[in-house]
């Protein structure tokens, strides 16, 4: 449970390539572990909310052949091997995808509570719309044996990175080309697909942050105009190295 002092801060950062938005985590979880190391109490706490470019990813127990990468490729996404947990997924326009950048010891120091809760967040948002979501032995949320949010996360001294993608208003035949998560016999669908209504990302946002501060008990400001431009002036430095 996190006390009322402690606030998640937002930033909604719009269509981004992966490769940004992991700079940007990265940046986020380092002041996180710098600050811990340094016995400093500031608190790093962010959500990254973002829609990405077609881009197939894979975790850390991947073993995507060459020629596989090749052919996914060649369909106009690109491909990305991650630190994450879990297998191959899509992310793409119309996808709302959520990076907690937190401190669980702020929470609840349990990478399972962590991804329950997430599953949670988007349990209780899909309840809003009419549709009946719910878990199953595989992680990610599902609709009947639709996967409509995939989960995939990382966790270092209980500071997480990666997160959860809602299929909001997204192109669902990129994952024609996939066995999406590594389980098969299993489909995907959209909030779009299930409530016969067009649920953009921009519409959708809202009710998720509601949401993500109800299961997580916690209150979400916008980050500072400055945090964002020291942090994106730190990853395009990079970028241009």
């Amino acid at each position: 449970m996190c006390h009322k002092l402690n606030m998640v801060k937002v930033w909604k950062l719009g269509l981004i390539s992966y490769d940004t938005a992991f700079k940007i985590q990265s940046s986020i979880a380092r002041k996180h572990l710098d600050s811990m190391r340094k016995g400093i109490t500031t608190n790093y706490d962010t959500l990254l909310l973002v829609e990405h470019k077609p881009v197939y990813t894979v975790g850390i127990r991947d073993d995507t052949s060459n020629d596989e990468i090749l052919r996914l490729r060649s369909l106009g996404a690109e491909f990305r091997k991650t630190n994450r947990g879990g297998l191959i997924t899509f992310h793409g326009p119309g996808q709302l995808v959520a990076y907690p950048i937190i401190n669980l010891k702020h929470f609840r120091p349990s990478v399972k509570w962590y991804v329950h809760s997430l599953e949670e967040t988007v349990i209780q948002m899909c309840e809003v719309l009419g549709i009946k979501a719910s878990r199953s032995p595989h992680t990610g949320v599902w609709v009947e044996d639709n996967k409509i949010a995939a989960i995939g996360i990382h966790a270092s001294r209980y500071v997480t990175t990666h997160g959860i993608c809602l299929n909001c208003n997204n192109d669902l035949s990129w994952f024609d080309h996939i066995n999406p998560c590594g389980i098969e016999d299993k489909g995907v669908t959209s909030l779009t697909k299930e409530t016969g209504n067009v649920c953009s990302t921009d519409q959708m946002t809202p009710i998720f942050l509601h949401k993500f501060e109800k299961v997580f008990d916690c209150k979400s400001v916008e980050l500072e105009t400055d945090a964002q431009r020291e942090i994106l002036s730190s990853v395009y430095s990079k970028l241009l190295l």
